[in-house]
């Protein structure tokens, strides 16, 4: 029997002196794991000062999910659709485009536009197949923030998503996964540069957090530490080289990447 996740609400993982590890973020501590907090860790006694530490990526997903079109408003600004998906509008983002904290998002050479795109996710906390609602929101471990950065052109040229959101750096993740919050009321936004463009709240979902995770375990396993991102509301725009990006999710924080262009390549 697995033994209880340890006491706090906020996770993080961190670049320890023994290398990656999962943590409890409590007051100006973080509590070291002997492994993720849904799979039952310990803390092991080691500590690290949460001020100046490496925050990375706050789960190990298999997968990240995320569904498009699920805000009215951001149907409404779409130049894809104009109406209500009949069922929710899935693609996937390999693990490649995960970003940490502090990463640098990179605009890639020939990509065309760049958006960002403020999304609540949530983080599965035991395998889930073929799910109920309910089952599906007692899987539910946590939330974080995600930036569903997307080359906006290529995303329509290729009419399917995965070349226009499967970049590396696409996918900004964290800072913290939170406990103990209702996935479906908490504001979600974007700034770029200190001016916010996207403001949101998840009451606004078409598709709940619950059914989204039992629709998408319908179609494929879900695993433990697997991200289900919930889609954006309207107001998502470009980036640029030199920009700095927050998204930010309510109890989660701010998720802060900079915005480089891609290095030319050698001889090109």
């Amino acid at each position: 029997m697995a033994a209880p996740s340890p006491s706090g609400d906020r996770f993080v993982r961190v670049r320890a002196p023994g290398g990656a590890a999962y943590a409890v973020h409590r007051d100006d501590l973080l509590l070291l794991l002997d492994g993720p907090p849904w799979a039952g860790a310990r803390e092991t006694g080691e500590r690290v000062a949460a001020a100046g530490a490496e925050l990375l990526c706050p789960c190990e997903p298999t997968k990240v999910v995320c569904v498009g079109l699920n805000y009215l408003l951001h149907v409404a600004e779409s130049a894809s659709r104009s109406t209500v998906p009949d069922e929710p509008v899935l693609f996937l983002k390999p693990p490649s485009a995960l970003l940490p904290p502090l990463g640098v998002i990179v605009l890639p050479e020939g990509a065309g536009r760049v958006d960002h795109e403020a999304e609540m996710a949530v983080v599965v906390g035991r395998r889930l197949r073929r799910a109920t609602a309910a089952e599906a929101r007692a899987a539910i471990f946590g939330v974080t923030a995600v930036n569903d950065v997307t080359a906006r052109e290529l995303q329509k040229k290729d009419v399917q998503w995965t070349r226009g959101k499967g970049f590396d750096t696409f996918c900004p993740c964290g800072p913290a996964v939170v406990r103990g919050v209702d996935p479906d009321a908490l504001a979600v936004w974007a700034a770029v540069n200190g001016v916010r463009r996207q403001d949101g709240h998840t009451r606004d979902l078409i598709v709940k957090s619950a059914e989204l995770v039992a629709f998408i375990s319908r179609v494929m396993t879900l695993e433990p530490g697997d991200v289900v991102s919930t889609g954006t509301p309207a107001g998502v725009g470009p980036l640029a080289a030199g920009d700095v990006v927050e998204i930010g999710v309510e109890g989660v924080g701010t998720l802060f990447n900079p915005v480089a262009a891609e290095s030319p390549r050698p001889g090109g």
